[in-house]
């Protein structure tokens, strides 16, 4: 199987996939039950990865929690105003045993689809959550030390990060998961990293789902980094990653670990053995609509942009069609899915849904598709598919002023991609409200002598120029406010 430099992730929300299935089937859907016509459409859409998200044993103690809390449920009615309590499944983040859920199949249906993803091509990513473990956990009965404990201080004080379990026959005082800059989620308790023992069982956990997958997205991860734990809980924990990722990849070669990750320390995750991290940097600066802060984003070395996961939405982000435009929003997918890492999309995104949906739920609402976005995801989809942008050199190219006094080459970014056989794009983004001009010098070999057709692959113009003129004064670039163009370069003659 061709393993691309730059791959494609699709995340799929199993739970809320089956629930629907399970409508049009009449009966409780599994992982069996995913049509291998949906896989096939993955595949031609070109995707590497699928992600399935929340497919791990959950419990009835974290289920009702997920009931109970009032501004989650606030937040679940926005999503479905027709909410019932059979929606509300629990967080699938509120692990009790890292097994297959028996509403989904199991292990064993896990590992047909699983079967069938490899025939097609596809590995299969599925959750790890190191930093905590759902109410009702096992390990509560057998290993309480597992836990961060507290006290009657603690729960007095901070009763927004603690909790009274009952545990072999008396009470005992545990904290919440959570990170250092928010309250608790009072659906999980918080592992012990500074407690060896606990290192070793997650580890082993760790193990055991490696040999269901073929890569974990890894939740938080920057949690248990010795120095947030130590912030977070007072206590110092040994370095987990490295141990963790190298103990996997030495039974399981090429295994890949996804970092869900923010402030600022994806390189240091990067450092301790993730293939990729979040790049919620670039997402935030692309939601700003500045095209300065987003261009300093790419000055970054290759060898920690190769590593970074793009996105526009997740499930734990707004749908990137309601945060922005349309004209910003497929402004904004051509520079995240056109720069180098890997390419990251969501469940509904290629269709411009607009509503987020939990992790606790289990059904989503009835949403209109978009025909423009889904037309341009379709369009983008396949210049993703160009050998080109899936295995050749990317360069961020330089936009100098169209004419003295002009400011606007500011607002835009330019990427120049060079395929295996030389094949050569340019990628052109107006990040600004205004019309912007620029030129750009490409710096693409044996352009000189001939005549280069520029074929736009999100519109229907081309446009020719002296190979010359490309390696001299350079590209001339008018574009519209917010406009993205993909020019394929083809020689018509010497």
């Amino acid at each position: 199987m061709h393993k691309p430099r730059y791959p494609s992730l699709y995340q799929l929300n199993t739970r809320v996939w089956l629930t629907e299935l399970s409508r049009s089937l009449g009966r409780p859907a599994t992982l069996d039950d995913i049509p291998d016509a949906e896989l096939n459409r993955l595949a031609e859409l070109g995707f590497d990865w699928v992600w399935l998200l929340s497919v791990w044993q959950t419990g009835p103690a974290a289920q009702q929690v997920s009931r109970g809390h009032a501004e989650w449920r606030r937040e679940f009615e926005q999503t479905l105003p027709d909410l019932c309590e059979e929606d509300i499944a629990g967080s699938g983040f509120a692990i009790t045993g890292y097994t297959v859920h028996e509403n989904l199949g199991g292990d064993a249906a896990l590992a047909r689809l699983r079967e069938r993803l490899r025939q097609r091509g596809l590995m299969l990513m599925l959750d790890f959550v190191p930093n905590h473990m759902g109410l009702g956990h096992p390990w509560l009965e057998d290993h309480p030390d597992y836990f961060i404990q507290g006290t009657q201080d603690d729960l007095r004080g901070a009763p927004q990060n603690y909790t009274c379990v009952p545990c072999r026959g008396r009470d005992l005082i545990l904290a919440y998961g959570r990170d250092p800059y928010f309250s608790g989620w009072p659906d999980t308790l918080q592992l012990n990293y500074a407690n060896s023992a606990t290192q070793d069982a997650i580890l082993g956990e760790l193990l055991r789902i490696a040999g269901q997958c073929d890569g974990v997205r890894c939740d938080m991860a920057m949690l248990i980094l010795p120095d947030v734990f130590e912030r977070t809980w007072g206590q110092r924990a040994p370095l987990f990653w490295p141990v963790a990722t190298q103990r996997v990849r030495e039974r399981v070669p090429g295994f890949v670990f996804m970092a869900e990750v923010y402030w600022d320390l994806e390189w240091t995750l990067q450092q301790q053995g993730f293939d990729y991290a979040y790049d919620k940097r670039l997402y935030d600066r692309l939601r700003e609509g500045h095209a300065r802060p987003v261009r300093e984003h790419f000055h970054a070395g290759m060898d920690y942009q190769d590593k970074l996961a793009r996105f526009l939405e997740n499930h734990d982000e707004p749908r990137a069609a309601a945060v922005f435009s349309s004209e910003v929003h497929q402004a904004a997918a051509v520079i995240s899915f056109l720069s180098p890492g890997l390419r990251f999309f969501h469940q509904g995104q290629l269709e411009g849904h607009r509503k987020r949906i939990s992790p606790h739920l289990v059904r989503g609402p009835d949403e209109p598709v978009d025909p423009a976005l889904r037309q341009f995801y379709e369009r983008l989809l396949t210049i993703l598919r160009l050998p080109a942008v899936r295995d050749g050199q990317w360069q961020l190219l330089e936009c100098t002023p169209a004419w003295e006094g002009n400011w606007t080459n500011d607002c835009c970014l330019v990427f120049g991609w060079q395929g295996p056989r030389s094949e050569a794009l340019v990628v052109a983004v107006n990040y600004a409200p205004n019309q912007s001009q620029c030129h750009v010098r490409l710096p693409f070999a044996n352009l000189a002598g001939k005549i280069w057709e520029l074929q736009d692959q999100l519109r229907p113009t081309s446009y020719a120029w002296h190979g010359e003129d490309l390696q001299g004064k350079g590209l001339y670039l008018d574009l519209a406010p917010w406009q993205a163009s993909v020019f394929v370069l083809n020689s018509e003659r010497g």
